[in-house]
């Protein structure tokens, strides 16, 4: 079994407290979502998984897991719309990672500015809603474990 981890610090809320209805109904996969501490200002985005980057853009990527699916971290909701602004990437597309690497770095206090939500959806990609048994309702801190696959 392979652990999925936080990644970043902050309750976790499962995709009933995700306030977008593609991760709210697991229509990417069944996964989780972690929502920061709102006096948090800024956040290190963990690697969930160890493995390999698929796709990374500034607000969200994707590790394919070694030898597993991949897994989306997608930071804040509708965060696309910054283009990138509030966000720093850490690693490159292709790039291995180890579980726990910091991928990027947000500006949390930018993106609550900006009007949006900054919860944290965590995806097992192409699996089916409802696969992911996550707890919800306490607290993380980024490298926690969030579930297993």
């Amino acid at each position: 079994m392979t652990s999925v981890v936080a990644p970043v610090d902050g309750a976790v809320v499962g995709p009933a407290g995700v306030p977008d209805p593609v991760f709210r109904d697991e229509l990417l996969g069944g996964g989780t979502a972690v929502e920061p501490p709102a006096d948090a200002t800024e956040a290190v985005v963990l690697a969930p998984v160890a493995g390999t980057v698929a796709a990374l853009h500034p607000h969200a990527f994707v590790i394919t897991a070694d030898g597993g699916p991949g897994i989306l971290v997608h930071v804040g909701i509708d965060t696309v719309s910054l283009g990138g602004a509030g966000f720093t990437t850490h690693v490159a597309k292709g790039d291995a990672v180890e579980r726990g690497a910091p991928v990027l770095t947000v500006d949390l206090a930018a993106v609550r500015a900006a009007g949006l939500a900054p919860t944290c959806p965590v995806v097992v990609l192409d699996s089916p809603a409802g696969s992911v048994s996550a707890p919800t309702g306490h607290t993380v801190r980024a490298g926690d474990e969030l579930f297993r696959l």
